[in-house]
């Protein structure tokens, strides 16, 4: 399950938490003595049902219960939704949401939502992309391991962009945190995601989009009209896609814009190739990040000479000062050579045992042809007419993305 970088403050008598008991909660008998007991605590600013399974009726009752409660609609602040359907039919699923998240847009101080390990999908787009949209006080998103696909990923990344837009008209701080892995967002999604991380440029400090199954053009569409422009960016995660050496020299293009801010930055198994290993280590040669602290590099085809020339030296010379935490598994490092025995004297932190190293075998040379294939196909990227996107974005509307919250009974 996908978890925060920070650890919201809330006091244990304010809490509400019945996770991890798995809990078949149906009817609204069944979930009646749980009700009683959150109506008891005088303020309520964290509800978590995690690990248990709630039904149509039992979603009805706690939603009323969540929106005609003072004592939490006025100081919830953290909702954890998580893994809160299994065995549950999808119509259940929908119609649970329809009345939980317009109950959750009640709450004025709601600013973190889970709602990972979900079986999601399609059928219930239109009622997260209303929630998400509407959402205004929300500042951290979780929506890891749902099902979404390619189609679900754009529509939620065109509620981004609407959420930024009624953000902004509130005067409500933008979006800090999103994480969406584990969904298969693949290349489709990436143009309108794009534009939605976009509009959350000052306040995103978190994006986390691992194991999507996103290849390079669709990296490089995310970097070039979207990440570039998320320039208080602390963590990014995009471990588990395939970029190869095309997308990473465009990663190492927009790298510098976060060598003052950025804290972790995760590629384990992304397939960077040695020439785009190398690009990216000869840029942390060239620039001081004073802030990493966490740098994950598994799995990579990073060459052991890209290590010596580049990493290295930027260790040595206090190009990474702060650096905790590396990981390096699985490259193609030479096993027992002095060169690990000065990078290990050199760093000054936790490093990841190296060991799993990869051979340089007789492929190489069809690996190169293969990247060149790729390389080919990321310079036929479409061109994104971004201004005329955002133009379509701003002129739809928003009543019609919350005309099912109006005539949602709670």
């Amino acid at each position: 399950m996908a978890t925060l970088h920070f650890k919201p403050e809330h006091k244990s008598s304010d809490v509400f938490d019945i996770s991890g008991k798995a809990l078949k909660l149906t009817s609204g008998e069944d979930i009646e003595p749980i009700l009683k007991d959150l109506q008891k605590l005088p303020t309520v600013t964290k509800i978590d049902f995690n690990g248990n399974t709630i039904g149509v009726e039992a979603s009805k009752k706690l939603s009323e219960c969540i929106a005609q409660t003072p004592a939490i609609y006025e100081n919830l602040q953290e909702v954890n939704f998580a893994d809160l359907y299994t065995s549950r039919l999808v119509d259940e699923v929908v119609d649970s949401l329809n009345y939980l998240l317009p109950a959750l847009l009640k709450c004025s101080n709601l600013y973190i939502v889970n709602l990972s390990d979900n079986a999601f999908g399609l059928r219930t787009i239109d009622i997260l992309e209303k929630f998400i949209s509407n959402a205004v006080q929300l500042q951290h998103l979780i929506l890891s391991n749902n099902g979404m696909g390619p189609f679900a990923g754009e529509r939620i990344g065109k509620a981004l962009y609407v959420l930024a837009e009624n953000k902004k008209k509130n005067k409500k701080p933008l979006l800090e945190t999103f994480i969406c892995g584990r969904n298969r967002l693949e290349n489709g999604s990436t143009k309108f995601l794009s534009l939605g991380l976009k509009n959350h440029a000052e306040g995103l400090k978190s994006i986390k989009l691992y194991q999507n199954g996103i290849r390079p053009t669709g990296i490089i569409t995310l970097l070039k009209y979207g990440l570039q422009y998320n320039t208080a960016l602390e963590i990014l995660d995009l471990q588990d896609n395939t970029l190869t050496s095309s997308a990473a020299l465009v990663l190492c293009e927009y790298l510098q814009k976060w060598n003052k801010t950025l804290k972790e930055l995760n590629l384990n198994d992304c397939l960077l190739k040695t020439k785009g290993s190398d690009a990216l280590l000869k840029k942390f040669q060239e620039l001081t990040f004073e802030n990493l602290e966490v740098l994950k590099l598994q799995y990579n085809e990073l060459s052991h000479e890209s290590m010596v020339n580049h990493l290295i030296p930027a260790l040595s010379k206090k190009h990474l000062p702060n650096l905790k935490f590396l990981e390096l598994n699985g490259n193609r490092l030479e096993e027992d050579s002095d060169d690990l025995e000065t990078l290990i004297e050199a760093f000054d932190g936790e490093l990841d045992e190296l060991d799993d190293f990869e051979e340089i075998d007789s492929d190489e040379e069809d690996e190169e042809e293969e990247e060149e294939e790729e390389e080919g196909n990321a310079e036929k990227l479409e061109e994104l007419d971004s201004a005329a996107l955002e133009k379509d974005l701003k002129e739809q509307e928003v009543d019609k993305l919350s005309s099912l919250l109006e005539t949602t009974h709670i």
